[in-house]
């Protein structure tokens, strides 16, 4: 039979499966290693390595250490992957030591280490099921959690120690805590130091959080899963630091003002200067820059940053440059500005998202145009090099920007000595393209050859038309069914937006649309808008939506779809308009017909939050407050409270609600107590339960069988069949 697209998406992992990931450059720029699976459909990735001649050869497969055995994960590991959103097996995750001749890797709770060069991998004994294995970066050593035990193993199969030993039930030691996982983004527990003779750990106690229990209904004789859950306004797990001598024999304590500044957000430990952590208030307002003694422990301030609205956390910073400046980003001039200590490096045009890798001379980022100095282009995520002696004022002196794509795209780049590795995606071509390009000292580029993907190429090709709309000049995709012409009639309108922080949709990569374009060839036209709240726009539209999430980012939809339905007037059927969404997208489309059904007509809403008190306490307080400062703000954002529905409005419209039942994200909780005040108001819906199903739905039948199931109630519920 032919492969249809919900079939290829599910089989395909929505199309990860054989791309080329997680690169790490040698420092001499040699050797580059990576994960990739050996085919677009098999979900076990192995750990490569590419020659400077572009040979590649396997350092680690796991069918071969593993003597063809299916791979057996703990509960630890099956948590740690649902917070980083991994869906794939095999080698998931690797760390290199500094020469990057050695990694380490966790394998079905196994601890292997690979030699890198011979290409050569052997196991090391553990006691149990290892999480998070790191060489030391004189690659003597390898560090790894278990049983919320931090351990250190001789690579050359010496005695492995305990280091840092858990107190209580409650304790662990080298793990990140479930609120720095899933909203910090912070999903280490420990960090060498440069000299492979100590390490950093943080002390995570969940004691004070309160507990849920997480049940499979379709199999009743399993056990319920205790999961420590900090929620709005309730308590959240106690985190210290502590320096640890790899004997296990000397331990010192980094000591903060914790009472203050809770949260535990960055750490970094290089050899350009002492540690440095950064710490955050509970109202996310104010945080510290600390540099830490580490003979003592004390801490001293470097910086300190306050916002009235809540401070963003960013990847790859705070760090040391090799002169001792330390870099952070922060908002400024309108954007998000590289600082080096109190010099602005970047321009005010530029807004910085990630710092990717920092060298002798520069530093490497991810960007895009500020929204505030014209109009921006969120979606055109570039890589560019910012030297260290460009102006002092931040007038971007000496900036490039590094690309093998000549439009718009959307990029990354890690580097090692003068190779760098780019992966670009763009709207003119599927998926990724991996460029392993040389530097030069002029900031130009060499090609060196690329790293192929090994993906499938959808069988069909999204054709999204891009436009800034309406009188804030929203970003807006606009997908139409393949073939259509003008003239053909209006058509029902399906809105698919994520709508909310940290989740941009309208890009420059062609595969962010392709979900969108099946649906569209369904017969819809199909939106995607980014409103205000999504990234990459402005400091200030992020904020707009501070304390009236909802008001803000449910106007912004409605803009962007009149807006288009004023540019094309014969193109959208405004009487027939749905939409659909996951997780933040879930709770946009079920408040899009509770709130404004005078708009939407039906909502296919997938994991939604319903009520904000249920939610994690780090992402929900950094735009609602707490529920005991600002109840009427949660009221407000919830569709249910403890009296039934919130402020239903007007007609009632077709919602189809569906939800994992082994969410431990967003519990199936938010879309039962849903569904049981809309019965209570005698609003029919409908609601599909997936079973042993989490907030990601990897399952291969799952995945294909709910996009047919969506399309199907959507073209019901709008008189489309």
């Amino acid at each position: 039979m032919p492969t249809t697209f919900p079939r290829q998406h599910a089989r395909t992992g929505r199309f990860t499966l054989g791309v080329p990931r997680a690169f790490t450059v040698a420092p001499d720029g040699t050797r580059v290693v990576f994960l990739r699976s050996r085919s677009g459909t098999d979900p076990a990735h192995v750990l490569w390595v590419r020659e400077p001649d572009g040979r590649e050869y396997a350092a680690a497969d796991p069918a071969v250490l593993l003597g063809g055995a299916a791979e057996e994960l703990s509960p630890e590991e099956r948590a740690r992957r649902e917070r980083s959103r991994e869906t794939s097996s095999g080698v998931v995750a690797y760390a290199t030591d500094a020469a990057v001749e050695l990694a380490a890797f966790a394998l079905s709770g196994r601890l292997f280490t690979a030699e890198l060069r011979a290409g050569t991998a052997r196991e090391l004994p553990a006691p149990g099921p290892v999480l998070d294995p790191r060489p030391s970066p004189d690659g003597r050593l390898v560090a790894y959690v278990t049983g919320g035990v931090l351990r250190v193993a001789p690579v050359d199969g010496g005695e492995d120690r305990a280091v840092a030993t858990p107190e209580s039930e409650t304790v662990t030691y080298g793990l990140a805590e479930y609120a720095a996982a899933e909203s910090m983004h912070r999903y280490r527990g420990f960090w060498w130091s440069p000299d492979s003779d100590r390490l950093l750990v943080a002390r995570a106690d969940d004691g004070p959080v309160g507990r849920w229990w997480i049940a499979d209904p379709a199999n009743p004789h399993e056990p319920s899963a205790e999961l420590a859950y900090p929620t709005a306004g309730t308590a959240h797990a106690e985190v210290g630091l502590w320096l640890v001598g790899t004997d296990g024999g000397r331990r010192t304590e980094v000591r903060w003002d914790r009472e203050r500044y809770p949260y535990l957000a960055r750490v970094h430990w290089s050899a350009c200067g002492p540690p440095v952590i950064q710490v955050q208030a509970r109202d996310q307002r104010s945080q510290l820059y600390l540099s830490v003694d580490t003979t003592s422990g004390a801490t001293s301030e470097l910086y300190a940053e306050e916002d009235p609205t809540w401070l963003e956390l960013f990847a790859g910073c705070p760090a040391w440059t090799p002169c001792g400046r330390l870099l952070r980003i922060a908002d400024a001039d309108g954007a998000r500005r590289l600082f080096a200590g109190e010099v602005p490096l970047s321009p005010a045009g530029l807004h910085v998202r990630t710092v990717l890798d920092i060298g002798e001379h520069d530093v490497l980022v991810a960007a895009s145009a500020a929204g505030d100095t014209g109009r921006s282009d969120p979606g055109d995520i570039g890589v560019h090099r910012i030297p260290f002696d460009g102006d002092r004022d931040g007038g971007g002196g000496g900036l490039r920007r590094l690309a093998v794509d000549t439009g718009p795209h959307v990029a990354s780049a890690v580097r090692g000595g003068d190779t760098v590795v780019l992966t670009s995606a763009a709207l003119d071509h599927h998926g990724n393209r991996v460029h392993v390009l040389r530097l030069r000292e002029d900031g130009t580029l060499e090609e060196r050859g690329t790293v192929p993907s090994l993906a499938e190429e959808p069988v069909l090709t999204a054709a999204p038309l891009l436009a800034h709309v309406g009188k804030r000049e929203i970003p807006t995709a606009l997908l139409l069914p393949t073939g259509h012409r003008h003239g053909d009639g209006p058509l029902p309108v399906l809105l698919d937006p994520y709508g909310g922080p940290h989740g941009q949709r309208v890009t420059a990569a062609r595969n962010a649309y392709l979900t969108s374009q099946w649906f569209a060839d369904q017969g819809f036209a199909v939106v995607v808008a980014d409103g205000r709240g999504t990234p990459g726009h402005s400091p200030a539209w992020e904020k707009a939506i501070s304390r009236q999430v909802l008001d803000v980012v449910l106007e912004d939809q409605i803009d962007a779809l009149y807006a288009l339905a004023e540019a094309r007037p014969s193109l959208l059927d405004l009487s027939r308009v749905g939409i659909r969404g996951w997780s933040f997208g879930g709770w946009l489309a079920a408040m899009a017909v509770l709130r404004r059904p005078d708009v939407f007509h039906t909502a296919v809403a997938g994991a939604p939050v319903t009520d904000q008190r249920l939610y994690e306490a780090h992402y929900i307080e950094r735009y609602y407050g707490t529920p005991q400062d600002d109840p009427e703000v949660y009221r407000h954002n919830s569709a249910v409270a403890d009296d039934g529905l919130v402020e239903p409005a007007g007609p009632h419209r077709p919602l189809l609600l569906v939800h994992g039942l082994a969410d431990d994200n967003v519990v199936a909780a938010h879309t039962l107590r849903l569904s049981s005040a809309l019965l209570a108001a005698g609003r029919p819906h409908e609601v599909l339960p997936l079973s042993g199903v989490t907030h990601m739905t990897p399952q291969e039948q799952v995945a294909e069988n709910l996009l047919l199931f969506q399309v199907a109630f959507l073209k019901r519920t709008l008189g489309m069949d």
